[in-house]
């Protein structure tokens, strides 16, 4: 699917994000969707002939991807803790090592502590990291059987504990959304979910054009 369009560099800001996230949505109502990053404009004098010699030369590889697509989508779950002060409050309590340093450098100056308190910092941090795996796994143990594939991406914030997309089979999304209820019913005491349906499969298509290449 494609349409004119002037040769420039679009910025990325929220209203064309926002008309392309429209037009994407509403293509994936009725067909397979392998999306293209937003600003990818063919800017040759022969954009139509640059088209079809995409098409052609990664025919195989689109011809998969539609394949792998067909009849999916993507699912998005984030978590978050409710309550980011108790979680370092579990961290001190459950650590001796970082307790006993912190404590040893109550009262003193900064200028004289600077490496132990690097030291501290770096090791509140390598525990908040378990911490989080651990209850990301727990997160997401009932998810998978119900996903095709999982993938995980990079927390974004320290009270960030899941930053996850799935693609799942149509036919199994409702099961999907009866799962994620349960874990709020279950969890939402200490974590808050933000759950996204029917989103592009950005995080299962990665398609680049490099239009030189074809050239």
């Amino acid at each position: 699917m494609v349409s004119d369009s002037s040769v420039k560099q679009y910025e990325s800001t929220r209203k064309d994000m926002m008309a392309h996230e429209t037009v994407i949505e509403t293509v994936m109502r009725e067909f397979t969707l392998l999306p293209v990053r937003f600003g990818t404009v063919a800017d040759s004098a022969s954009p139509t002939q640059d088209i079809q010699k995409l098409l052609r030369s990664r025919f195989e590889e689109f011809h998969r991807l539609l394949g792998d697509m067909e009849g999916k989508v993507e699912l998005g779950l984030k978590a978050f803790w409710r309550d980011e002060k108790a979680v370092f409050g579990e961290i001190i309590a459950e650590n001796g090592d970082i307790r006993k340093l912190r404590d040893s450098l109550s009262g003193k100056p900064p200028e004289a502590t600077h490496f132990d308190r690097m030291r501290l910092g770096e090791m509140v941090k390598e525990a908040l990291n378990r911490k989080r795996a651990k209850e990301a796994a727990e997160i997401l143990l009932p998810l998978r059987p119900i996903a095709h594939r999982v993938r995980e991406n990079e927390a974004l914030v320290d009270r960030m504990v899941v930053n996850a997309a799935f693609l799942v089979d149509k036919t199994r999304e409702p099961e999907f959304d009866q799962a994620v209820s349960e874990l709020e019913r279950q969890l939402g005491q200490r974590v808050v979910l933000k759950y996204v349906g029917l989103a592009p499969p950005y995080n299962f298509v990665n398609i680049v054009v490099n239009w030189e290449e074809l050239r």
